[in-house]
């Protein structure tokens, strides 16, 4: 994984599927308090759903089988066998592997939420598993694994180097919530695909560092919640890969201001580029940096109409 780090689904979609996760019950007091049914904003008619982006457009994600993540990521990573059956098998942050068969999906983690983007209330997540980031909640296709509104159909907990590096960081030696070092709840995130013509798609994960390019999944809308050195602070708004593309080199002071405080911008280097893709870089950004396999089908239509204000609440309001 090149990171610097401190110590260390039956009809095509117009929109970019949300991570879904399974809900898998763990022997913790907060994970067990938090275990419920998912989100009823994403579970309703003959298929679990969700949503996401297609160039600016919003469209619906139909689920219609599970996740897998392969290779393992015992074989991948080397780690012990006891993580990746835990996780089942389940990585995110490694590179170099060559894209499989199927269409190429990226997650936009709020990392500028900080340790929040895993759900739990004591990290400041809402009840319902958003991140939330200067008192406002970051509103995410899908929260955070185990939460109450993480999505259907794919892995509660992943493990990554990159948690790995967060960890050491903080100087915690034995992992958090009871976990194995280096496994943590799938985090909140939002998606972005380019194409909606495939079922399986290949996980790339994006860090996103500036707040003011990470979409309000209802609308698509950015807004400017930092203050910026650039002359446009949403100009690229993360509802596209050319944007997306764009904020892979796009340095900001954005990311400085909203990052002051936050373990997870430090662990990685305190890198000033709006996102980054670890182990990935512009030229490779349509590599997978997972081994996690999602299968949904696209069709046109926002799943947030006609939902509640909860639901489509905008993430800096």
């Amino acid at each position: 994984m090149k990171l610097q780090i401190r110590n260390a689904k039956r009809k095509t979609i117009l929109g970019v599927a949300a991570f879904a996760f399974l809900l898998l019950p763990l022997g913790n007091t907060y994970l067990s308090s938090n275990i419920s049914s998912i989100s009823s904003a994403f579970v309703f008619g003959p298929q679990p759903i969700s949503a996401g982006f297609l160039n600016g457009t919003i469209g619906t994600a139909h689920y219609f089988k599970n996740f897998e993540c392969r290779p393992s990521a015992q074989k991948l990573l080397g780690i012990s066998k006891h993580v990746s059956n835990f996780v089942s098998g389940c990585e995110v942050g490694a590179a170099g592997q060559e894209p499989p068969k199927a269409g190429a999906l990226w997650i936009l983690v709020p990392a500028y939420a900080g340790l929040s983007i895993f759900g739990a209330k004591s990290l400041g997540a809402t009840s319902q598993g958003f991140p939330t980031f200067q008192g406002k909640v970051v509103k995410t296709d899908c929260a955070a694994g185990t939460t109450a509104s993480a999505c259907p159909d794919h892995p509660s907990y992943t493990y990554s180097p990159a948690f790995v590096a967060v960890e050491q960081y903080l100087n915690i030696t034995k992992g958090i919530f009871g976990l194995p070092e280096g496994v943590l709840p799938t985090p909140a995130h939002t998606h972005i695909i380019t194409t909606p013509q495939p079922s399986a798609w290949y996980v790339i994960t994006v860090l996103v560092f500036d707040p003011n390019i990470m979409p309000n999944p209802a609308n698509g809308k950015c807004h400017q919640v930092v203050d910026s050195n650039l002359t446009n602070p949403t100009g690229n708004c993360l509802t596209s890969f050319t944007n997306l593309y764009s904020a892979l080199t796009n340095a900001t002071t954005a990311v400085s201001n909203a990052n002051t405080n936050n373990p997870i911008w430090k662990a990685l280097g305190m890198p000033m580029t709006q996102v980054i893709i670890p182990g990935d870089n512009p030229q490779t950004i349509s590599n997978p940096n997972s081994n996690i396999i999602l299968f949904f089908n696209v069709t046109p239509g926002n799943p947030y109409k006609g939902q509640n204000d909860q639901t489509a609440t905008t993430i800096t309001a």
